[in-house]
């Protein structure tokens, strides 16, 4: 029996530093605080999925360093199937992420042993991607690869989410497989290759430009103003959960997950997002990524 969710992506160590705010260009601060913690893209839609009471498996890959184990401990923890993560002779995939006191951050990504999730391990990995209810993907792996798991998966039936971050372009082939394709506006743009006006009016403009190109449906996110969704030719919108932010990494992937999960249990997909803005507002009031998503036990906001 195949899983609900699998998803093909990639697995980091999170490196977090903690400052008042963010440095200008040639400026040096003082953090008050550093901590390594499981992330990744891959991993981190895997987790959330998974704490929801999904069955998920994960393809992707870790290096030998000490970074793997923290990588892997929330999957672990949550019952992440990871047969198929393999462990290669290069270094883990390091997030560095820099925290600011107003919640937002930035983060530089080195790929490390991401780089060896190839279309090969996709297809030593192929019944379990072709076995899937949905299948998760964005683009912190090659992206040759993201094409290769989108086809199996398309063409064994199961639902493909395309989430296209970081921003990038992907061939039209593999971007006409997704239901849905999953943005913010940055993302948006680059792939329209304009600028999209900022708001709820700029991404459904944007949203309907980019289901003309063929995916199933397309759901774009917006933070803090909550998202908008294209299907069946028409719009929708969603707000967001209004909270104090403290940590907003890792809140679009676990927005992914949830999302990925209530698609996979047979809800609609208007539906599948309002429950994932709830999970993504929780993920947000707490530090790290994987370490602040909650449990299908843990209330909503």
């Amino acid at each position: 029996m195949g899983h609900d969710v699998v998803v093909v992506g990639s697995v980091n160590a999170d490196l977090v530093l903690q400052v008042d705010r963010h440095p200008r260009p040639g400026e040096t601060l003082l953090g008050r605080d550093a901590v390594t913690l499981p992330g990744g893209k891959g991993a981190n839609q895997a987790v959330a999925a998974a704490r929801l009471g999904a069955s998920v498996a994960l393809v992707g890959a870790v290096g030998t360093d000490p970074d793997a184990a923290v990588a892997l401990s929330l999957l672990t923890s949550a019952g992440v199937d990871l047969t198929h993560v393999a462990t290669v002779d290069w270094p883990t995939g390091l997030a560095v992420v820099t925290l600011a006191d107003d919640g937002e951050n930035t983060i530089v990504v080195v790929p490390g042993a991401n780089a060896a999730v190839t279309p090969a391990a996709v297809d030593a990995a192929h019944d379990v991607v072709a076995g899937g209810r949905v299948c998760v993907l964005q683009a912190e792996i090659p992206l040759d690869a993201v094409g290769r798991a989108a086809h199996v998966a398309h063409r064994a039936g199961a639902r493909v989410l395309l989430n296209v971050a970081p921003a990038t372009t992907l061939p039209d082939d593999v971007v006409r497989l997704a239901d849905p394709l999953v943005v913010n506006e940055h993302e948006a743009a680059l792939l329209l290759g304009r600028p999209i006006t900022a708001g709820a009016e700029g991404a459904r403009d944007a949203a309907a430009e980019l289901a003309a190109r063929g995916p199933g449906s397309v759901v774009v996110t917006l933070g803090t103003s909550g998202v908008v969704g294209h299907e069946a030719g028409a719009s929708w919108s969603w707000p967001a959960v209004r909270v104090d932010a403290v940590d907003t990494t890792g809140a679009g992937d676990a927005f992914v997950g949830a999302l990925a999960a209530r698609l996979a249990a047979g809800d609609a997909l208007r539906d599948a997002a309002a429950f994932a803005t709830r999970v993504a507002a929780a993920s947000v009031t707490r530090l790290g990524a994987q370490p602040s998503y909650p449990w299908a036990t843990n209330p909503l906001p």
